[in-house]
């Protein structure tokens, strides 16, 4: 019997790969939506960031790993004294976004926050701008961040509309590492092959699995999970840009490929996909749809797919909130992405569980008329048991026709509708929102209290000069786009 030999021909780089890098390299943004969207995007991103730094569980991980590091023409970490090589600095704007679970959203086969990507433009934005007008050099201007923004959240927002890492136990956290291994590489002035052999590795690296998302083990490497995936995009476009020789079929190479690997499983039962489905499927060129349709999360601190429940159950606070104590049951209808990834029965161990519990997310607002950060902390959940006495008496259903409008792509709405049934048989009325406040359907109504968060924001770290002025300078899309990215930092360091 003869021994199988392997056949060593060295491929052409992944179609997809190659999909990607050529993207980024060649695409020319000219949507004025997407740029106008991009602006709202960072300002958005970068309060949300601000906001996280009253939380000690979040700054403790925050600042050089050595104490008394000097980088010479260190990142600056938003809101800080912190000056940070490219890595480090990535991480810890990436841990501070995401921490409250406040940015934006994508909802789609997979979910994840798009904007989690800034970690890694920023910090590589400002330290090649320093770098570059030491040398005498022109700095990267804001626009080069902002386009640098709707490319992250396309290339992560397209690759989720049809490829669900969720079904197969991976986190999304996989797509910020791609999108930040691209667009980090682009903005350090990577070749084709470059950048397409720093892909091969952000791919062939041990993904992250969902196991902190979800009960019993959910907890707060979720929080900094996206800053851990947006730093290592940078690393690995440093790496690329060394010259170090990528991994063509990274995706495709059977048997030790991604697909064969990590992405051939179905579901829970482990039933394969037939090998011709294993391949990642593409709903849309590249483009700047992502960015155009993006979710904001403007009301609440909360996961996407309760966004609309929050809303509904503040508008039956005042119907409610006298008779608490005659509640009997509470109906939560919902679509079936909701039901799997944030309905939650038992004890919620920490607030990272919390802010992933549907049913804790409608109690919250039921009884105090609003959800905020605060609420999911251990001292407020332990002085308010009625918390739990509520989610011991809801019901969640699913609703078929949201399910299907939630997948729609003309749709993408995210509905829930809650109704409150009384021991005397009364009942309120059943408030159902289909469209979040954050959605491109409600950016007229939403704009201005994205606004009005951002300063809220500032105001819990800049005195009210400095808010003044970058609140003035965001809101004006030329001068912001204009401005050097080492100028546009300066303002955000205490």
């Amino acid at each position: 019997m003869s021994a199988t030999v392997e056949r060593n021909v060295r491929p052409d780089y992944d179609p997809e790969l190659q999909r990607i890098a050529d993207y980024v390299l060649d695409y020319r943004i000219e949507s004025d939506e997407a740029l106008d969207t991009a602006r709202n995007c960072l300002i958005d991103t970068l309060g949300c960031g601000l906001l996280a730094l009253r939380f000690p569980e979040c700054t403790k991980h925050l600042g050089p790993l050595v104490e008394g590091t000097v980088v010479p023409h260190g990142a600056r970490v938003p809101g800080t004294s912190f000056r940070l090589d490219p890595v480090k600095a990535a991480w810890d704007i990436g841990c501070a976004i995401r921490w409250l679970d406040y940015n934006d959203t994508w909802l789609a086969a997979e979910w994840g926050h798009p904007s989690d990507n800034l970690g890694a433009i920023l910090a590589v934005a400002d330290h090649l701008s320093q770098k570059r007008v030491a040398q005498g050099e022109a700095p990267l201007t804001m626009r080069d961040v902002l386009e640098a923004m709707i490319k992250a959240h396309e290339i992560q927002g397209v690759l989720a509309l049809e490829n669900a890492f969720n079904r197969v136990g991976l986190d999304h956290v996989v797509l910020v590492k791609v999108a930040s291994t691209a667009v980090a590489a682009h903005l350090m002035g990577a070749s084709r092959e470059q950048l397409l052999s720093a892909l091969s590795h952000a791919w062939v690296d041990g993904q992250s699995l969902r196991t902190y998302r979800h009960a019993p083990n959910a907890g707060s490497r979720k929080s900094w999970a996206a800053g851990d995936a947006t730093s290592r995009g940078v690393r690995l476009a440093d790496i690329g840009l060394r010259g170090e020789m990528g991994i063509p079929g990274v995706l495709s190479a059977p048997q030790w490929g991604f697909y064969d690997v990590l992405f051939s499983k179905t579901n829970k039962d482990q039933k394969l996909k037939p090998e011709g489905e294993r391949a990642f499927r593409f709903q849309r060129e590249f483009g700047t749809f992502v960015m155009e349709n993006i979710l904001f999360k403007i009301a609440f601190p909360a996961e996407f797919h309760a966004q609309t429940a929050c809303e509904a159950a503040v508008r039956l606070h005042p119907q409610v909130k006298d008779r608490l104590e005659e509640i009997e049951r509470i109906v939560i209808t919902t679509h079936e992405s909701a039901i799997r990834i944030i309905s939650k029965e038992g004890e919620l161990a920490n607030p990272a569980d919390r802010d992933h519990c549907l049913q804790y997310m409608v109690a919250v607002p039921l009884i105090f008329g609003d959800l905020t950060a605060e609420h999911y902390e251990d001292d407020f959940h332990r002085q308010h048991p009625l918390i739990d006495t509520l989610r011991d008496k809801m019901e969640v259903r699913e609703e078929p026709r949201y399910t299907q409008d939630y997948l729609a792509a003309d749709k993408r709405s995210i509905a829930n509708a809650i109704q409150v049934i009384f021991r005397d048989g009364s009942a309120t009325e059943c408030v159902e929102v289909a469209y979040p406040i954050g959605h491109r359907r409600r950016r007229d109504e939403g704009i201005p209290i994205l606004e009005e968060k951002f300063k809220h924001n500032l105001a819990t770290r800049f005195p009210t000069g400095r808010c003044e002025r970058i609140f003035a300078l965001c809101e004006d899309q030329t001068q912001l786009e204009a401005m050097p990215v080492h100028r546009f930092m300066d303002l955000f360091v205490i």
